[in-house]
């Protein structure tokens, strides 16, 4: 393997993501308000680290919702303090 090489994806990764559930239209949205439930899911998500380093959202001119950050255009969107990781998250749920 090469240094240029993505790291391995372990399996199920996805499936593990706190938005697996979540609308297509939620996680890849471009606005704060919409991807609110996303934004919200990130802070509780145990695969937030793999998912940003996978996704590569700031290399990929990413649009949505990607490790608890808003991405357009591969640049972070700052977000209201409301929308911070620290918001609670539990059962698979958004609260």
């Amino acid at each position: 393997m090469t240094g240029d090489a993505p790291p391995p994806e372990p399996p199920g990764w996805r499936s593990a993501a706190a938005c697996a559930g979540l609308p297509p239209k939620v996680v890849f949205s471009k606005k704060v308000k919409q991807a609110a439930p996303a934004l919200r899911a990130c802070a509780g998500c145990t695969v937030r680290g793999h998912c940003e380093r996978v996704v590569a959202p700031a290399d990929s001119w990413f649009d949505g919702v990607c490790a608890g950050r808003l991405w357009r255009s591969g640049r972070p969107v700052p977000l209201p303090a409301d929308l911070a990781l620290s918001l609670p998250f539990t059962g698979g749920r958004v609260v």
